[in-house]
């Protein structure tokens, strides 16, 4: 079951052609301005995201990946430093940290919500502290599943050893932690606009938001060039902008977020409801924690036959994700793991499976699901 969230937002449904003309003005707009690169809508976006995130400032970019890049490398990252962060992950965290020139240190994740393990990033801590790796840096948590990490913890532990923390927010447009938006926690907060994101473009994008004003700066000189004049670089920066188009439809589907993301958590409550009583693991919250569902992953020890039982009666299902980073052909034995083997990662890679859960999942769907779900478990 495809998620569509980058098609029809669900409030808007019932009106699908006043929402596709409204898109379509958007781009318009921007045909019609002349400015393709830049421009009125791109700043328009910028500042209605950086509102949306309840940060200073945001600069868009052309992808997640870019985001990470430049905000490690605002934080001064770069060759012979170590950036801290998870394998339970999409490999893009990873690839971005490299892409610094930096190297990458795994730690393992919590077996409740999956994410960066605050006990395992101090053992970390101390293990790297003595350079044998490089300078460590940087902190990188990832707010998987749009759930948000325990970032308090993690934020002590990054002052306690004086590094920068940069989230990795790819998944958790507006998800909160003791009311506070997860990306304000640290020096920098990336996102990925990628079609499937809750909040997602028609093709790639990211942002990077900050409270720093200085930061912000940096961040703008890094991902044109460097240039503080044009064709003047004063730092060696790279190519990395958001369309305006894409700014403009973006700004169009982030009126619709909150919404959207309502619509998520309702769907996670009502499977929480209708899935209490079976044999799965299901999601956990945290407490202080307002996750914004972008997937709805349970655990079971025979996740390939729920998979392939779905599938049988043609409900999508997908794992996110099937190979930790550390065990990729890419990565495998090269990759530090400083606090030992992730244990918890690689038990969770064989029991993990995302149930359908996007803002247009109707009751029928959900319902088909849920029956599907509760046949398979009876007859185990």
């Amino acid at each position: 079951m495809a998620d569509t969230s980058f098609i029809l937002p669900s409030d808007l449904k019932a009106n699908y052609e006043a929402y596709r003309e409204e898109l379509r003005a958007a781009a318009l707009r921007v045909l019609d301005s002349g400015w393709y690169i830049g421009g009125k809508e791109l700043d328009v976006f910028e500042a209605d995201f950086a509102a949306f995130a309840e940060a200073g400032h945001a600069v868009g970019v052309a992808s997640g990946t870019d985001a990470i890049i430049l905000a490690l490398r605002a934080c001064g990252v770069g060759p012979g430093d170590v950036v801290l962060t998870v394998s339970h992950t999409a490999v893009a965290t990873v690839a971005a940290v490299e892409l610094t020139g930096a190297t990458a240190a795994l730690v393992d994740i919590v077996p409740d919500t999956f994410g960066m393990d605050p006990q395992a990033l101090r053992v970390a801590c101390a293990a790297l502290k003595d350079g044998h790796l490089g300078t460590l840096k940087a902190i990188l948590p990832v707010h998987i599943y749009g759930h948000p990490v325990d970032i308090v913890a993690i934020r002590q532990i990054a002052d306690e050893y004086g590094l920068a923390l940069v989230e990795d927010c790819a998944q958790a447009h507006g998800a909160r932690l003791n009311g506070q938006r997860v990306g304000t926690f640290g020096a920098f907060g990336t996102f990925s606009f990628y079609p499937t994101k809750n909040l997602g473009a028609l093709g790639d994008g990211g942002a990077i938001v900050t409270n720093d004003a200085e930061l912000a700066s940096n961040v703008r000189l890094l991902k044109e060039y460097g240039w503080k004049e044009r064709y003047v670089s004063h730092v060696a920066g790279m190519n990395s902008r958001l369309d305006p188009i894409q700014a403009a439809l973006l700004g169009v589907k982030l009126k619709h977020l909150e919404a959207e993301n309502a619509k998520r958590r309702e769907i996670a409550a009502r499977y929480d409801a209708a899935l209490a009583d079976t044999s799965l693991v299901l999601p956990t919250v945290a407490p202080g924690a307002e996750p914004v569902y972008h997937q709805y992953v349970v655990q079971h020890e025979n996740r390939e036959g729920l998979r392939l039982f779905l599938r049988e009666r043609n409900i999508g299902s997908l794992i996110h994700y099937p190979v930790p980073v550390h065990q990729q052909p890419a990565y495998a034995g090269r990759i530090a793991l400083p606090a030992g083997p992730l244990t918890i990662t690689e038990a969770a890679a064989g029991r993990i499976l995302s149930l359908p859960i996007h803002a247009q999942l109707t009751d029928e769907q959900f319902d088909r699901t849920v029956a599907a779900i509760r046949d398979w478990d009876a007859s185990l």
